[in-house]
């Protein structure tokens, strides 16, 4: 696996954990349980299998031409508490 570092290692040297990122997982641990894993969005989105997002490509090409249908929200009155 990656690298372990404790969370106070971690608030001193972020940059070190993200460097260590880019070998493999940085496991983050609070009292001694590991609590986070830091990686690299490249790895995360090879794991999730994440495709490219739609605002991604929207921002990067400025592509006006795609539309959406956003469907009508119904906003409805609070019903009342039974106590």
């Amino acid at each position: 696996m990656g690298k372990t570092v404790t969370s106070r290692e971690f608030n001193r040297d972020v940059t070190a954990a993200k460097r260590a990122a880019r070998q493999g997982p940085v496991t983050i641990t609070e009292h001694g349980r590991p609590s986070h894993v830091l990686m690299t969005i490249e790895e995360f989105e090879r794991l999730a299998g994440t495709q490219e997002r739609m605002g991604d490509i929207l921002w990067r090409n400025q592509d006006l031409s795609v539309e959406f249908e956003v469907p009508e929200r119904r906003i409805e009155p609070p019903r009342e508490l039974e106590l």
